[in-house]
Formats: C-alpha cells, sequence, structure tokens
C-alpha cells in the first residue's frame, strides 16, 4: 500500500526555485573538487609535493581520489537512513559544510618536504581528510536529489531534477577554470611550488553559500506530509530500507555503475588519458574538456523537461544501447591524432552521458518510497559509485600502463553498458507518479498502489 494519506501540498514556485539552487550548489561543491583534484598540472602536484618518490605521480593522485570512494557507502549508511528520521534539510547542511571544508584545509595542509613541511603526517593528514569528504559526499547526492524530487511539482520532475547535475558540470567546469587559470597565469615551478593550493581555497565560500541556501529552507512539503501521517521513522531505518527494498536498491546499483563509470570516465579519468596516453598538453586537454562540459550544460535542462513528456526510460534506453555500440568507435576517433577527431569522439561520448545525467535526479529518488527514500538512494547509490565509479580512473589507467592497450576506457564503458540495461528495463515509469503515491517495496520493481 502507498503510505500517502493525503495528497502532499503545492508549493509555492520561488520556493521551488530555491530548494533546487540549494540542492545543486551541494553537487556543485562536490565536483569542483573532483575537477580540482583531477586535472593534470594539480594532479600532478600533488602526487609529487604529498607522495614523493618513484612512481607516477598522476596515478598515486589518483589513487587518492579513489581512496575517498572507500568511505562513501559508509557515509550513506549513516547519512541517508538519518536523514529519513531527521528530515532532509538538517542532515544535507551537515554534509556540504564538510565537503567544502575538507577540500579547503587540503590548501592548507604542509606537504611533505620543503618549508613547513611535516614529513610522512602530510600523506596521513590528506588521506585523512579524503576521507572525511568521503564519508560526507556519500551522505550529500541522496539527499540532494531527494529533496528536489520532494519539492518538484510531479510533471515538472524531470526539467527541476535535471538541475542537479547541472550543478555537477558547473562545478566541475568551475574547477577546471580556477586550475587553467592558475597554470596559464604562473609558471610550472611556482604552482608546484605553492600555487597549487589557491583552486581548493574556493570550495569554502561555495559550501558556505550552498549552507546559506539550506539553512533558509525549510523540510521537503512530502517529508512533512509523512510526519503529519505519523509513518516517519522513530528511529533511523537501515535494517527496513534493506529488508523491504533490495530488489529495487540492486536495480539501482546497476544503473549507477554505467552512469559512474562513463561519469568519472569523462570527467576525471579523460584528463589523464588525453595528457599520459595520448600526450595532449595540459591546457589543450582542459580547453577541451570545458567545452564539451559546457554544451552538455547547455542541454541538460531540455533533456530533463523531454523526459516529464517521453519518460525517464526511453533516454536511460538510448544511453546505454549507444555506450555499447559507439564507445569503441568514438576512443578510436580520439586516437586518430586528430584534435577534431578527438573532440567529435568524445563528444559521442559526453552526449550519451548527458542523456543519463538529464533524468536521474527524477529517476532514482522515485524507485522508493518516502519513508526510505533518502536512505535507500543513498546506500544503493553509494556502493556503485564506490566499487565502480571512484575506482575508475585507477583501474582504466593501471590497465592501460600494464597491458599497452589504450582501447581499455571503451572496453569498461561497453562491459558497463551490458549489465545496466536489465535494470533500465526492470524499473518502471514514474514520469507522471506524484511522489506521495510511488511504493515499490516488496513489489519485485513495479509500482504499487501508484495511479497512473
Amino acid at each position: 500500500m502507498s503510505e500517502a494519506t493525503a495528497k502532499t501540498p503545492d508549493v509555492d514556485p520561488r520556493t521551488v526555485k530555491r530548494a533546487v539552487l540549494a540542492s545543486a550548489m551541494g553537487n556543485a561543491t562536490e565536483w569542483y573538487d573532483y575537477g580540482v583534484f583531477t586535472s593534470g598540472a594539480i594532479a600532478t602536484s600533488i602526487g609529487t609535493v604529498f607522495f614523493p618518490g618513484e612512481g607516477n605521480a598522476v596515478l598515486k593522485s589518483l589513487a587518492l581520489v579513489a581512496v575517498g570512494f572507500i568511505v562513501r557507502p559508509f557515509g550513506g549508511a549513516f547519512f541517508g537512513p538519518l536523514g529519513d528520521k531527521l528530515g532532509r534539510q538538517k542532515v544535507l547542511a551537515i554534509t556540504i559544510l564538510l565537503m567544502s571544508g575538507c577540500t579547503f584545509l587540503v590548501g592548507v595542509l604542509p606537504t611533505y618536504a620543503g618549508p613547513y613541511s611535516m614529513g610522512i603526517a602530510a600523506p596521513i593528514a590528506i588521506l585523512l581528510l579524503r576521507l572525511i569528504q568521503g564519508f560526507s559526499t556519500g551522505g550529500e547526492y541522496g539527499g540532494a536529489a531527494t529533496f528536489i524530487a520532494e519539492y518538484a511539482p510531479t510533471k515538472r520532475r524531470g526539467f527541476f531534477g535535471s538541475f542537479l547535475e547541472l550543478g555537477t558540470l558547473s562545478g566541475y567546469v568551475l574547477g577546471n577554470v580556477v586550475v587553467l587559470a592558475v597554470t596559464l597565469s604562473l609558471p610550472a615551478d611556482q604552482v608546484e611550488a605553492w600555487a597549487w593550493r589557491i583552486p581548493f581555497f574556493v570550495a569554502l565560500p561555495l559550501g558556505l553559500i550552498g549552507l546559506y541556501l539550506r539553512s533558509k529552507l525549510e523540510d521537503t512539503p512530502e517529508f512533512k506530509r509523512l510526519e503529519a501521517s505519523g509513518n516517519k521513522p522513530k528511529k533511523a531505518p537501515l535494517k527496513e530500507t534493506f529488508t523491504r527494498n533490495w530488489r529495487m536498491i540492486l536495480n539501482l546499483i546497476g544503473i549507477v555503475l554505467l552512469l559512474n563509470i562513463a561519469d568519472y570516465m569523462l570527467l576525471t579519468t579523460m584528463p589523464t588519458y588525453f595528457t599520459d596516453t595520448l600526450k595532449i598538453n595540459d591546457n589543450t586537454s582542459t580547453l577541451i574538456i570545458i567545452g564539451v562540459e559546457i554544451v552538455q550544460a547547455a542541454i541538460i535542462l531540455p533533456l530533463g523537461a523531454l523526459s516529464d513528456r517521453i519518460g525517464r526510460k526511453p533516454l536511460l534506453i538510448t544511453a546505454a544501447i549507444g555506450f555499447l555500440v559507439l564507445s569503441w568507435p568514438s576512443i578510436k576517433l580520439m586516437q586518430s591524432g586528430s584534435i577534431l577527431w578527438l573532440i567529435v569522439g568524445f563528444g559521442i561520448v559526453a552526449f550519451l552521458l548527458v542523456l543519463m545525467l538529464a533524468v536521474i535526479g527524477s529517476t532514482f529518488p522515485a524507485m522508493f518510497p518516502t519513508r526510505v527514500r533518502y536512505g535507500s538512494f543513498a546506500i544503493g547509490y553509494n556502493i556503485s559509485t564506490s566499487l565502480f565509479g571512484g575506482t575508475c580512473g585507477v583501474v582504466v589507467t593501471a590497465l592501460i600502463q600494464s597491458t599497452g592497450n589504450k582501447d581499455w576506457p571503451a572496453y569498461y564503458l561497453m562491459i558497463a553498458a551490458v549489465i545496466a540495461l536489465v535494470p533500465i528495463f526492470k524499473i518502471p515509469e514514474t514520469s507522471q507518479v506524484p511522489i506521495e503515491q510511488i511504493d515499490t517495496a516488496d513489489t519485485g520493481g513495479k509500482l504499487a498502489g501508484a495511479a497512473r
């Protein structure tokens, strides 16, 4: 049975827009961090000043990014059910402050050697900050998506949900732009000596703006409806999340596997693939990625609105089949030696990715009932992200280096696409279903109690 006892009241459009902006700011802060950490020049500097010695400095930096993903499922398991018990707004205020604070602190850490150094304590300190950042990020994305979905009107949930990933693209572009400005303004030795810190400082004001926006909002109408009905969990419903929703969590893991392998492949692996494997200049690589992401940002909102008319599944199916068929030709275009064909190949894969990005903010929250929505989403999403997305850069880079085969990015995407097609076909279409009527628990993926 659906847990709704009454229709969730309509919300003032201005309040919806503020809720969307507040949620998207958290995603922008998260991906600003990844944009900075994985850019060629900063990745090299981080690997060198915190982990001196033999070995690839970029690979060391990517491994540091991957370490943060180890704790993301634990963060999801902690913050998600807590958000179902206490409310979305309170938990999201904590996560954005932790995320931005940890990124900022990386910029003030003493390094392994040189002036103001602290030796072996330096890599340990940056490792701890990455773990805290990863833990808090585990509670951020699921809560932000839930916040938007529970505020948005049913017929525009796809459009408003796409703002979440607009935040992703905007944050990543901002991170790359700041890095590019630093590397173009200063010589390489100055960047490695001290200027690598500058991009990390920007994270704090981003987080404080997001915190301010979130503190000015009440909790979602849907969560307040749940409270009024007496169905709100009295304690964090971690056990209930698994026992009643494990099938849909598995579906989510399968879809997120493709989403985040593609996402992290393009946004965190390709910068180093271009520079280390294809031997393209750092700044040229960054400019290409910024340009393609700006195009993604320009089309993501129309695609989200399109999903309100035709449904979410057609876009997800198109993307998955596209990755299966077009990943290898796209990689070959990137390897052609021509910058023009590289942009075309990268653009094809980026377009397939944005088809998914446009609808996940509205698709994933609608896979779970309100009572355990935050926790179910956060746990499933972060398990998949930790296992497959966060390790993508390290695994693909290591496979290329060990085998000498430059096609591994394509193979990885194709395998992920085959896996993801199964749960994409299994999940229900919820584009026209009011959020308060959704109940997929114990139904094997079918909607229960939702009037179409």
